[in-house]
């Protein structure tokens, strides 16, 4: 039996015991040689949920099936956390006869038995991925009406993160205050871009700059001294790089 073995950890997974990547894989090398399969892949997502398909080292491994005949992972959940994505998995597994083990909860699709407690478990763990997400909403929901300081993103251009408030990066700042000045002046966020570019003024991490990026840096708020999360605004605790009348200018109101 030629075994296809899964690994992922997503972000939130990195600091769990048990569910690094080298841990993951040890136990599949272990399970194959116990069982006597030749493994005919390592896959390995690092960093990507399991609540969607879209990670290269999945989507690799499912375009290249007819170099295996099992998929094997070490726990149910490492494979999907979706009974949709889930279940259209399976029926790809089952047109094209190919199988599918879980260590830990010692199933194997052979059996009317397996699939069915595979899905009830699967189901559970959709269940418990949504009451997570459920949690993480209303938390960032009561910290955007009632807290203080930002509400977690990466670093805005503009600024770094210090000791985990917000402060200005000067050279980025002043070409959020050029772009508004510029926009404030009528130019087009296609002009902006084209001038910032010819310019060699660097987008965030080096790239160059496209409409979408000067578009995002003039809606955003946070520019002008407030934090947005999921339609709220307040006023935050950061230093806002360009004036408020000068934001009202270029997007028609304050925030509220």
């Amino acid at each position: 039996m030629r075994a296809a073995l899964y690994a992922r950890v997503s972000t939130e997974d990195q600091a769990k015991e048990g569910f690094s990547l080298d841990a993951q894989m040890k136990r599949l090398e272990a399970y194959c040689r116990s069982r006597e399969w030749i493994p005919a892949g390592r896959f390995i997502d690092e960093g990507f949920s399991g609540r969607n398909i879209d990670r290269p080292a999945y989507t690799e491994m499912m375009s290249s099936s007819e170099n295996w005949d099992v998929i094997l992972v070490m726990k149910m959940d490492r494979i999907h956390r979706n009974s949709v994505n889930f279940t259209e998995m399976m029926n790809f597994l089952k047109k094209n006869d190919k199988e599918f083990n879980s260590i830990q909860e010692k199933f194997d699709t052979t059996t009317a038995m397996g699939r069915f407690v595979m899905d009830i478990v699967q189901r559970i763990a959709q269940l418990e991925s949504e009451q997570i997400g459920e949690r993480v909403k209303m938390g960032m929901a009561r910290k955007a009406r009632c807290g203080t300081g930002t509400l977690g993103s990466g670093h805005p251009y503009g600024y770094v993160y210090n000791g985990g408030d917000l402060e200005m990066e000067p050279d980025e700042a002043a070409t959020v205050r050029m772009i508004y000045e510029l926009r404030a002046g009528g130019s087009s966020a296609g002009a902006i871009t084209r001038r910032l570019n010819a310019s060699c003024i660097p987008a965030k991490k080096g790239g160059i700059w496209n409409r979408q990026s000067v578009h995002g840096i003039l809606r955003n708020p946070l520019y002008a001294g407030y934090v947005e999360w999921d339609g709220i605004i307040r006023k935050g605790n950061h230093p806002a790089i360009v004036e408020a009348s000068v934001f009202m200018k270029v997007n028609g109101s304050l925030p509220a």
